[in-house]
């Protein structure tokens, strides 16, 4: 029976000044909103993209244009016959998505044989889908990238303002658009090992070792490592913390100004990366190095390089292995089926596509509008140049438009940084789960990627949560591995983790790519086989578990933990006190 986990804390309010009519966007199936009457007849989850919270403008924009256009419209055109796409409500800043299931018989058999005569042509031309889909992004990427936005005319940046708009949601339309048949072409060929005994955790397996633009980029990061450390820059590293570092290496002359040159020629090349997903909100590398330079701290901590070659070659060989293990145990009849499921996903690969996609979409796409709003804050004399993120996008054009910024919306400016504050406070009490919580989904972007299964359904419902010491989830990559939990919010504390350490946090994503270089394993209360932690672990051979639900609550930053990625076991071995205790002890 469907456990109701209220939400009436919930409802009836949300940011300082808001109205209904600010969420006026086109949908497909189902509009987003703060959260409502009658939505707890839903099953509503926390999603793990965005633990810091999303300001105002991040808000309309991500869930209007990538959830409730990007997935709605995609599950249209493919179609996928069970479910219609995914909706989102606010509690706070905190975003909760919902699967929206096709309930008419007769609608699903229909969509079904759509996606019969859909599937197959995608699967045919996915290589020149892709591709045009890509160069038609980095296109208009390049267009934004040779304007001076200070010397555009003050008439002029509202509409550069749409044109951002405009990039993000043709790049969901394009994102979804991709992954949905993608997805489906995996989750077929899972099914048909899962009918031939295979196991499917070795399913990702099967596909690993393909390069992407994020290890390239990761890689790149790893070198100016190797530079700094080169140069004898390394105590000037682990002397001073990351937002610092500009300054000191600035003072300290020498070959650190050499190495500081290097540094910004990599940021012009890859630091147009933020460290969150599609979020106007959070600043690129290039405007905050803080991370780059607390990525690079870490990895000088370490006592041995992390060679990426032999990662590279291991993963290549581990993944031939598994495969020519898995057609051994088969019949002549079903190799035939797994070598046409394979090969199909080879030419179609969702774990390469997850993975390298994040370069040209996610980790920039609202990189142009984030910067011509700071250029119109600029020219209105807003008190900050992140002022207009705090508007929502009716009212952000009329301010590009001409009406006054001084006066009224100042001051709900004001008051909706303190709304965002406040509740980027409380993410570590969120409940994982709202509304009506089944037994299990069936949408496969719910458990493939977001890791939301029977297990985990159980574990974020438990009221014992924060006194498990056993844990279990996912077997996302292989492995086992002990040391001490470093359990982190969100990606701004990346710098916190120290070679050797075991990351918890709710999920990764391409922002945290660079700490699978150093850690010794990962623990994430959600994530499926296909998330971004399950791909990176088995790429970096990092014992990961994923789904666990309740990671972040059971685990306390310093315990000491045991990883076990090959069983999706996860076990606390001594509590951090329990550790400190034995330390001050003679």
């Amino acid at each position: 029976m469907a456990n109701v986990v209220p939400l009436d804390a919930y409802t009836g309010e949300w940011y300082p000044g808001y109205k209904p009519e600010h969420f006026d966007f086109p949908y497909v199936v189902d509009a987003p909103s703060p959260f409502r009457p009658g939505d707890e007849n839903a099953f509503w989850f926390l999603d793990f993209h965005w633990s810091r919270g999303l300001t105002p403008l991040a808000a309309t924009l991500w869930s209007a244009d990538g959830y409730c256009a990007g997935t709605q419209g995609a599950s249209e055109s493919l179609p996928l016959p069970p479910g219609r796409g995914v909706t989102c409500r606010f509690a706070g800043t905190h975003l909760y998505g919902s699967p929206i299931p096709e309930e008419d018989p007769r609608e699903i058999g229909a969509r079904a044989n759509r996606l019969g005569t859909n599937l197959p042509h995608f699967l045919q031309n996915y290589r020149s889908i892709w591709e045009s889909g890509r160069d038609e992004l980095e296109a208009t990427w390049d267009y934004f990238q040779g304007i001076d936005l200070t010397t555009v005319p003050t008439a002029e940046l509202g509409t550069l303002i749409r044109q951002g708009r405009r990039y993000h949601k043709r790049a969901m339309e394009i994102h979804f658009g991709v992954m949905y048949p993608m997805l489906v072409n995996f989750l077929g060929f899972y099914g048909s090992c899962a009918e031939m005994g295979i196991d499917t955790s070795l399913v990702g397996k099967f596909l690993q070792g393909e390069e992407t633009k994020i290890m390239e980029l990761d890689r790149e990061l790893y070198a100016l490592a190797i530079k700094a450390r080169q140069a004898g820059l390394s105590q000037v590293f682990a002397d001073n913390e990351p937002q610092n570092l500009r300054a000191a290496l600035t003072t300290h002359g020498g070959s650190a100004a050499q190495w500081l040159t290097d540094f910004d020629d990599w940021l012009r090349v890859w630091g147009h990366r933020t460290d969150a997903t599609c979020d106007v909100g959070v600043p690129s590398w290039i405007e905050d190095n803080t991370n780059a330079f607390g990525n690079i701290k870490t990895f000088l901590l370490k006592e041995t390089d992390h060679d990426f070659e032999a990662a590279a070659r291991h993963a290549l060989e581990e993944r031939d292995a598994a495969i020519d293990a898995a057609r051994s145990g088969l019949t002549r009849e079903e190799q035939a089926v797994f070598d046409g499921g394979l090969a199909a996903n080879q030419a179609a690969n969702f774990p390469w596509w997850q993975d390298d996609h994040n370069y040209y979409i996610d980790l920039k796409v609202m990189l142009p509008l984030r910067q011509a709003c700071q250029e119109l804050a600029t020219r209105v004399g807003a008190d900050h140049r992140d002022d207009m993120l705090y508007l929502f996008w009716p009212e952000l054009l009329q301010v590009a438009d001409g009406k006054p910024y001084a006066g009224e919306l100042s001051g709900l400016v004001r008051d909706r940084r303190q709304y965002f504050d406040h509740w980027h406070g409380l993410r570590g009490q969120m409940p994982k789960v709202l509304g009506t919580v089944p037994d299990s989904v069936e949408d496969p972007v719910l458990i493939e990627i977001f890791g939301i299964n029977p297990g985990s359904l159980r574990a974020v419902q438990n009221p014992d949560a924060a006194n498990e010491t056993t844990l279990t989830g996912v077997a996302a990559a292989r492995g086992t591995a002990t040391g001490v939990a470093r359990v982190l919010q969100s990606s701004d504390e990346l710098h916190r983790v120290a070679p050797g350490e075991i990351l918890v946090c709710e999920s990764t994503s391409p922002n945290w790519t660079p700490a699978f270089g150093k850690i010794a394993g990962a623990v994430c209360d959600g994530g499926g086989m296909l998330s971004h932690a399950a791909i990176v672990g088995r790429e970096y051979g990092v014992p990961t578990v994923t789904a666990v639900g309740i990671a972040t609550v059971a685990i306390n930053d310093g315990d000491k933990i045991e990883v076990d990625g090959t069983n999706g076991k996860v076990t606390i071995l001594k509590r951090a006190a329990e550790l400190a205790g034995d330390a001050g002890q003679p």
